[in-house]
């Protein structure tokens, strides 16, 4: 399987729209920023923040998505990057750190929201899978060697508990945000989404802040109970 054949699927290219969808809805100070895109894969998201204005480094664990990243944004600095490992040399700290479908793809998510932190000057925007429950708890999943996966294997499902009280460890301001995207792997009932079907992933949105975001979007605490935007 090539580099970018499993980012090219229906499935994949409809997941991300309905993200960028949401992100957009969410009115985040965004336009003009500097942005390091975290996990960027072979560069479906980067064009959200070119469009408007920012200033964007793309960061991967795999080189090869970098390359086909760089034939669709030829002027775009890039950096191989696993997050689990420090920031490499010549990163430099951006306003605006973007992990979207990354985190669940760790081993060691404690340690990969560390280093990104390590990076981010005011705003974590980050999406990921998670497991249901009310307690601080990471489940862990074999993945598949393919692209879109684990780089070595072995991702992890964190209870929404666990990556809010994380980032609190990280972040002065930490929010959920009170909507989800359009679509049906983001749950908008935590309380009886367990019955869902249990093939479907579950995923959750949150923003991680130095300062304090004023935003009717956002949630200073988790919800049962969230609606679409």
């Amino acid at each position: 399987m090539s580099s970018s054949t499993s980012f090219e699927t229906l499935h994949y290219q409809r997941h991300n729209q309905r993200r960028q969808e949401h992100l957009a809805s969410l009115r985040l100070p965004i336009i003009g920023k500097s942005v390091i895109e975290v996990g960027a894969g072979i560069g479906d998201h980067t064009s959200f923040f070119l469009d408007r204005g920012c200033e964007v480094v793309s960061t991967d664990g795999r080189a090869q998505l970098l390359e086909v990243l760089k034939t669709k944004h030829q002027n775009i600095t890039t950096f191989e990057w696993n997050v689990e490992t420090p920031a490499p040399n010549g990163l430099a700290a951006s306003q605006i750190v973007y992990a979207y479908g990354l985190l669940y793809h760790t081993a060691n998510p404690k340690k990969a929201l560390e280093h990104m932190a390590s990076v981010c000057l005011e705003t974590l925007l980050l999406e990921t899978c998670v497991s249901y429950g009310s307690q601080e708890v990471i489940h862990f999943e074999n993945e598949d060697d393919d692209p879109t996966q684990a780089l070595k294997g072995l991702g992890c499902r964190p209870t929404r508990p666990w990556i809010f009280n994380n980032l609190k460890k990280l972040f002065a301001h930490v929010y959920l945000t009170t909507s989800q995207p359009w679509h049906e792997e983001f749950p908008i009932d935590w309380i009886n989404g367990q019955s869902r079907n249990p093939q479907l992933l579950s995923r959750s949105v949150f923003v991680a802040s130095r300062t304090p975001i004023i935003n009717d979007n956002l949630s200073t605490v988790l919800l049962d109970y969230q609606d679409r935007h």
